[in-house]
């Protein structure tokens, strides 16, 4: 791993002299328009370009939506370590919190899960930045990392996703099954291929999402963590980086993505 100065990363031609002499291949997470050198090189897309926008050579995505919405089928699904999760193997209660973590955005649909815990009474925990104004059932954390989003994710009945944009991955839903926690989301972006009706529930509208959670907390934490552990942990996520550069140094093409079983065709 090279770390390169931000005024160097707008010419490809200006890296190469980082690149060393005994590089197989290269992997940048910015996109390139060209090889830094006469170095095979691969790049890992990680936000939506703009529309009408071509990826750059040898692009790899994040998902297979986020692909398939910039005309291609080359993706590998991001994974985490497990270590760094709290796993809590025993049943969720109905009488539990509930739990939104990330940017209070519209477009992460932190409002649904806001609107939800009005209209029912039932406890949520807001954690992200801005500091809005809740009160009743409603509480506002902040900002949380560490040990202190680990136990936040442990303890809830439930983590709400009800992202409203084409999110390309969606690493909080991922910390969620690893602690053992089900997941309420949408049909938008990558949540379809990460979220089973084992570990969670897929919904279109807030009145949806507020059923859904009635039943939420009988998903068997065992099964949320087994499924993050098969499909999205980081080396999964390594073996398949591996499997797109042996494929590339190979053939000079990157590969399809292999997406989950669930997701269909």
């Amino acid at each position: 791993m090279v770390a390169v100065p931000p005024r160097k990363l707008a010419d490809a031609a200006t890296l190469a002299p980082y690149v060393p002499r005994d590089a197989a291949i290269v992997h940048a997470h910015f996109p390139l328009r060209c090889a830094p050198g006469a170095f095979p090189f691969v790049q890992t897309i990680h936000r939506n370009l703009r529309a009408g926008t071509p990826p750059s050579p040898n692009s790899i995505f994040l998902s297979r939506d986020h692909a398939r919405r910039h005309k291609s089928d080359v993706f590998v699904h991001n994974g985490l370590d497990p270590a760094d999760y709290v796993f809590r193997r025993f049943p969720r209660r109905q009488s539990q919190y509930d739990l939104f973590l990330g940017k209070l955005h519209s477009a992460k649909g932190y409002h649904w899960a806001v609107e939800a815990a009005k209209r029912t009474g039932h406890r949520l925990i807001v954690a992200g930045g801005w500091r809005p104004s809740f009160t009743g059932s409603i509480k506002f954390v902040g900002e949380v990392d560490g040990a202190t989003k680990a136990a936040l994710l442990a303890r809830a009945r439930c983590l709400w996703n009800p992202a409203a944009w084409d999110e390309p991955f969606g690493l909080v839903t991922i910390e969620a099954l690893l602690s053992g926690t089900p997941v309420l989301g949408t049909h938008r972006g990558a949540l379809p291929e990460l979220i089973t009706p084992d570990v969670g529930t897929l919904c279109d509208t807030v009145d949806e999402m507020i059923a859904a959670a009635e039943s939420i907390h009988t998903r068997s934490p065992a099964a949320c963590r087994a499924h993050a552990e098969r499909f999205f942990t980081h080396m999964v996520m390594a073996e398949e980086y591996l499997r797109m550069y042996r494929h590339v140094l190979e053939t000079g093409v990157l590969p399809s993505g292999r997406p989950t079983p669930h997701v269909p065709a």
